[in-house]
């Protein structure tokens, strides 16, 4: 079973217990229609259009470069010695990322501020072994040139350096033949990880230049099975909105018309990809299509981004290839935030608010405590109890209110079975009496659980707590190896329910009641084994903080029980048993 399928058990299993408790004791975008898929709509030109601005065939083209030359024309000139490929680095405090000469496409993106965390020594690379990227073809109608076996001039030809608080640097490649030229230039910037891109191509009028995003993102998390379940490609479609395709389900080619706000490749928590230029050009702020091809391993399928070139032959856009950071990806509007979506599709407008609110309280108390993440879960879990103890006080007197009043409920039911509506008014006048109110003891105790679940999600998907260690734990993000706070999370649930079951008269006369306590904590436990640790130290950390209310209460509910019910005086707000003195 997966985490989420864990996860969604355990909330079914909560809700039983709190819904069993109470009943036991005692209560009762729309898409632009008519764009068929094809090819001459990446951009939004006909194929026809397409041909008219075409003067030349791309293969033509490619053949004027000498490396292209047919080898079998006798009255070609004989190729001039190829220079040798080179490697060219960009380099500063936050990534190093590594170009070929030949074909200008990149070889290696090293993230340095973050370390890989599945064995391999270094920092995080988000290209797999042997993959490159950023690769580059142009496409007229039919034809189609890669960039890829083209020889680049670069500038400056030692590559980037860029220190801390350095200014935007620009590395060039240019590539020069007979009529046909084309420029790509990348802009740096020290501490940020967006590179805004230049293009300039000559000789062809007009042509779509499509980025190659490679074949996904390498793996550097430990738990690679689960990394490769959210490995995906991801965009942002102007007229269906955000949509993520797992990549081990890209069976077939297969072309994704535009147009985009935004397309590329994530991991777990890193994310390639490419955005329209800052400035708006004559075809919009929207990049063309996005096609997909599956490759040799389920996991590499290639995936691709196509954008028109103007007439003069420029052409802008942005390259973000770093972390999955909220405020970073939140920065770059359209919705990038987006590209790894917290909760289910369907759950989403519920978590968002508690999402954003768990976040800036975890970071407001990492930032002004100056402390660990892992000191923060306990303060944050000891202070959900403390702003939900009067909540959970209210809603344990009503229990106890309710509890009181159950034989008055059952008589009623029995005396007036045949008469429902005698039945239902009787009960409206014992609510009206005693405050008796069937869900009042259960809605106040589900308050918690959309934090909970915001919880969950911020530990699936946050880059701040990977990697974070607490104590024996290596990393918040995932699974304690030694299990222990999972036991502690089922000792503390087993504690509290024993506390509960003990202040209850009628518990021990109930097999269900018994059951629930000694069989709950140890499944719960069980189920949360696998989730990520963080979660488990602020739900124990907050079952412990629960204990002393919880004994409060017990001994109320013992001296409530010795009284029995009152009657509710409004008009001196008296009556709660609770308060009641006997």
């Amino acid at each position: 079973m997966s985490t989420e399928g864990r996860f969604i058990l355990a909330l079914s299993l909560m809700f039983l217990v709190i819904w069993g408790t109470n009943k036991l004791f005692p209560p009762i975008f729309e898409e632009v229609p008519g764009t068929p898929a094809d090819s001459s709509l990446l951009v939004g030109d006909t194929a026809a259009e397409q041909e008219e601005v075409a003067p030349a065939a791309l293969s033509d083209l490619g053949a004027a470069d000498p490396a292209s030359a047919a080898a079998g024309d006798s009255a070609a000139p004989a190729p001039a010695q190829r220079p040798p490929a080179r490697t060219i680095v960009v380099e500063s405090p936050n990534y190093r990322f590594e170009f070929n000469s030949r074909g200008a496409a990149l070889e290696s993106a090293e993230l340095l501020g973050y370390a890989a965390l599945n064995g391999r020594d270094g920092a995080v690379q988000l290209l797999p072994e042997g993959v490159v990227s950023l690769s580059k073809s142009l496409v007229v109608g039919s034809d189609t040139l890669s960039l890829g076996d083209l020889d680049f001039s670069v500038e400056p030809a030692d590559g980037l350096s860029l220190g801390e608080g350095s200014g935007p640097q620009t590395l060039t490649f240019t590539h020069a033949a007979a009529g046909f030229a084309v420029t790509l230039r990348y802009t740096f910037r020290p501490d940020d990880y967006l590179v805004d891109v230049a293009a300039d191509v000559q000789g062809v009028d007009r042509p779509l230049m499509m980025t190659g995003l490679g074949r996904g993102l390498a793996f550097n998390e430990a738990d690679s099975a689960q990394e490769a379940r959210v490995m995906a490609w991801v965009g942002n479609h102007l007229n269906r909105g955000v949509r993520s395709t797992e990549m081990r389900k890209v069976e077939r080619p297969e072309l994704h018309d535009g147009p985009w706000q935004w397309a590329g490749v994530k991991s777990k928590y890193f994310v390639m990809a490419v955005l329209p230029g800052a400035e708006t050009s004559e075809d919009g702020p929207y990049l063309g299509g996005v096609t997909t091809e599956p490759g040799l391993d389920e996991m590499r399928p290639q995936v691709s981004v196509t954008q028109a070139v103007a007439t003069d032959g420029s052409l802008a856009y942005r390259l973000y290839l770093g972390p999955q950071e909220y405020s970073r990806l939140q920065a770059l509007g359209a919705d990038m935030e987006e590209v790894n979506p917290y909760g289910w599709k369907w759950l989403r407008p519920l978590i968002r608010p508690f999402v954003a609110i768990t976040l800036w309280v975890l970071n407001f108390l990492h930032d002004n405590l100056n402390v660990g993440y892992g000191w923060v879960l306990v303060i944050f879990g000891v202070l959900m109890r403390v702003l939900l103890w009067p909540l959970n006080q209210k809603a344990m007197r009503a229990q106890m209110r309710n509890m009181a009043v159950q034989p008055m409920v059952k008589e009623i039911q029995t005396k007036y079975k045949d008469n429902p509506e005698k039945q239902q008014k009787e009960m409206m006048r014992l609510y009206k009496e005693y405050g008796f109110n069937p869900l009042a003891g259960c809605l106040p105790m589900l308050l918690p659980w959309p934090v909970l679940i915001a919880l969950f999600f911020v530990f699936q998907n946050t880059i701040e707590l990977r990697g974070v260690p607490f104590y024996w734990l290596p990393d918040l993000s995932a699974k304690d190896p030694f299990y222990i706070l999972p036991l502690v999370l089922a000792v503390s649930m087993f504690f509290l329910q024993f506390i509960s079951f003990r202040s209850m008269p009628e518990a021990g006369k109930n097999p269900q009641m018994k059951m629930m306590m000694y069989f709950m904590p140890p499944f719960f436990g069980f189920i949360f084994m696998q989730f990520p640790s963080g979660l488990n130290l602020y739900y124990a950390t907050a079952n412990l903080a629960t204990i002393p209310q919880q004994m409060l209460i017990a001994r109320e509910r013992k001296a409530a029980a010795r009284r029995g019910p009152v009657k509710l005086d409004r008009s001196k707000g008296k009556g709660d048993p609770a308060n009641s003195k006997g």
